[in-house]
């Protein structure tokens, strides 16, 4: 007899998995390195600015996420959501941009891993610590969900506790118990003003900060595996703006205040250098011994968490698109565990295949997959909030009342039309910097949008094949039965 752990995935996240993945899924590289750049370019207040600007999308584009995952929990997500609320064409290209992007970044995370363990062992082979690690993300997702959720939930924790502590160490040199001389406005407002750089420079970390905080989405894929999702999505949702604002608004005010924006250290965001990042300068500031080796081991965590997290994601968004037929029917094979086993050895072997493709002369082929997949991030954005609009629309006009929402996203239909403009203008600048005095970039220009027309063949193609259109609002579906 066919269990249901065979036909159907296992809710076995707990909401405290839930909600370190939430708090967890941020935080990384882009703020333990990239904050120093961009503080470097903009100046603390532009920084803090951007990063502002940045947060409240998110926080809107995840409560509209919230509202639809808490109903309706499904592995599909913002891809189940389009298909169902929009187009399923649309549906079907968010799918598989998010797959892609997902795939991609492994590899990526894998390179940064093997990078990082060379800080300790510069002699050792990369090939030899990239299978390592490629092995440690496919046993953490092969196990069972369960250990993919207590996996993030201490990777999670690690991450959570460096930053309190930054915080708080960096509190108390301000005020001067710490390094014994009160640091004062002096290094925030130097030169005048906390803005630097101009407009050029404050819209530069307005890109960036786009990319630092995408992973919160996870949250989406997460609720189709949860035990009680109407109760831990929530819980999730309404602590994503309270992380925005501890963890970035408060850790690039303290860079700023304790460090110059004009110090060079900040301007390298490169993982082999471990030494400039802003958090390592502060530590060491503070007396703290072996705070590069420390915070190398704290990056190198964030790093393999990334990398579960994206095999994770990417497995469950192939298996959903098997599930709806639009990837082949045998990658929605399920273990006993309820572990998507096909779609994970399809997803490990097309990351394996991108990071040997970036060692063995074919790095062009690999740097440009890496940047058609910065794109997808954001076009999955604007795919949660234009569905997220549809939904709610559909829901009221078939006749349901708001009270059975188990969570309600604030602000509608403000919040989704305003993710989606900040998204669209995100997207439409991504190349800005390719427009230089002596003349355009074209190559720059090309990898910065390579990802829209891949985006948009793979819609079209779709569409026209099955003559897909725009579902009538009447006709949505809604799964009340949320099973996945």
């Amino acid at each position: 007899m066919t269990t249901k752990q065979q036909t159907s995935l296992v809710r076995g996240l707990k909401a405290r998995h839930m909600t370190m993945i939430s708090l967890g899924g941020s935080i990384g590289t882009g703020l333990f390195l990239a904050s120093g750049g961009a503080i470097h370019a903009a100046g603390p207040g532009g920084a803090l600015l951007a990063y502002t600007v940045i947060g409240f999308m998110v926080y809107f584009l995840m409560t509209s996420l919230g509202e639809m995952a808490a109903y309706m929990p499904v592995a599909g997500s913002f891809s189940t959501y389009a298909g169902r609320f929009v187009d399923p064409a649309l549906g079907f290209a968010l799918g598989w941009n998010y797959w892609f992007n997902w795939a991609i970044t492994i590899a990526a995370e894998i390179s940064a891993a093997s990078i990082i363990v060379n800080y300790w062992l510069p002699d050792s082979s990369p090939l030899l610590w990239s299978a390592l690690f490629l092995g440690i993300m496919v046993f953490i997702n092969y196990l069972s969900v369960r250990a993919y959720g207590e996996s993030e939930f201490w990777f999670s924790s690690i991450k959570v506790a460096t930053v309190l502590i930054f915080i708080g160490t960096g509190i108390l040199m301000i005020v001067g118990i710490i390094g014994g001389t009160p640091q004062g406005f002096g290094n925030f407002l130097e030169g005048g003003s906390p803005i630097h750089g101009g407009f050029m420079g404050v819209l530069g970390v307005f890109m960036a900060a786009g990319f630092s905080f995408q992973g919160t989405e996870l949250i989406g894929i997460t609720a189709g595996e949860s035990e009680d999702a109407a109760v831990s999505v929530p819980k999730a949702v309404k602590q994503i703006f309270w992380r925005i604002l501890l963890f970035y608004i408060f850790a690039i005010f303290i860079i700023g205040m304790l460090i110059s924006y004009r110090d060079p250290a900040l301007l390298s965001s490169d993982l082999q250098h471990i030494s400039v990042s802003p958090f390592t300068i502060v530590f060491e500031k503070a007396g703290f011994a072996f705070a590069a080796s420390v915070m190398n081991a704290i990056i190198l965590t964030s790093v393999l968490s990334a990398g579960s997290s994206g095999m994770y994601a990417s497995t469950r968004m192939l298996w959903s698109l098997a599930q709806e037929g639009k990837a082949p029917r045998w990658l929605a094979y399920l273990n006993r565990r309820g572990v998507p086993l096909a779609s994970l050895a399809i997803t490990a072997a097309i990351g394996m295949f991108a990071f040997f493709a970036s060692l063995f002369g074919a790095g062009i082929v690999y740097t440009w997959l890496l940047n058609a997949s910065g794109m997808c991030g954001f076009l999955a954005w604007l795919g949660i909030a234009v569905s997220h609009y549809r939904f709610r629309q559909a829901f009221l006009q078939q006749g349901h009342s708001l009270d059975e929402l188990p969570y309600r996203a604030r602000w509608f239909p403000f919040g989704p039309i305003v993710a989606f403009s900040i998204c669209c203008v995100v997207i439409i600048g991504q190349g800005f910097t390719a427009f230089q005095e002596e003349g355009t970039d074209w190559y720059g220009l090309a990898a910065a949008y390579i990802g829209l027309p891949l985006f948009f063949v793979v819609y079209v193609s779709y569409k026209l094949k099955h003559r897909t259109r725009l579902i009538p609002l009447q006709d949505c579906w809604f799964d009340s039965e949320k099973s996945s």
